[in-house]
This record gives C-alpha cells, sequence and structure tokens, in this order.
C-alpha cells in the first residue's frame, strides 16, 4: 500500500511539473513570459499556458497510472 502511494504521489508530482515546464516553454516561444514586470496580456497568457500544462500533464500521469494498473491486472 505504502508503495502504491508513493507511485501516485511522484507520477503526479513529475506530470504536473514536466507539463508545467512545458507549458512555460511553449509561452516563452509564443513570446509569452510569465515573469514580465506587471499583469499584462502576455504575461496572463504565459501563466494560462503554465497551469494549462500542468493540469495536462497531471492528467497524463493519473492515465498512465490507470493503464498500468490495468497492465499488471491482467
Amino acid at each position: 500500500m505504502k508503495n502504491n502511494l508513493l507511485l501516485e504521489g511522484l507520477s503526479d508530482a513529475i506530470g504536473f511539473v514536466g507539463g508545467a515546464l512545458l507549458g512555460y516553454w511553449a509561452g516563452l516561444l509564443l513570446g509569452l513570459d510569465i515573469f514580465a514586470a506587471g499583469y499584462g496580456n502576455a504575461s496572463i497568457g504565459g501563466i494560462v499556458l503554465v497551469g494549462l500544462g500542468g493540469g495536462l500533464g497531471l492528467q497524463l500521469a493519473r492515465r498512465w497510472r490507470a493503464a498500468q494498473a490495468l497492465k499488471n491486472k491482467d
């Protein structure tokens, strides 16, 4: 049980951080800097991309865990 919780926590963290980093880098490629001074459109757009990337990465990690659970069940 403890090992399963560790796997769940680590995969969620890796998925979220990885997705957020991809969103950050995509924003930089599009000219959207989340660390720009003030809250202009470019800064808000970058923040949105980081949030979307983190959420998508978390969902991918959870889907991966579900697929692994199905594979190990058979």
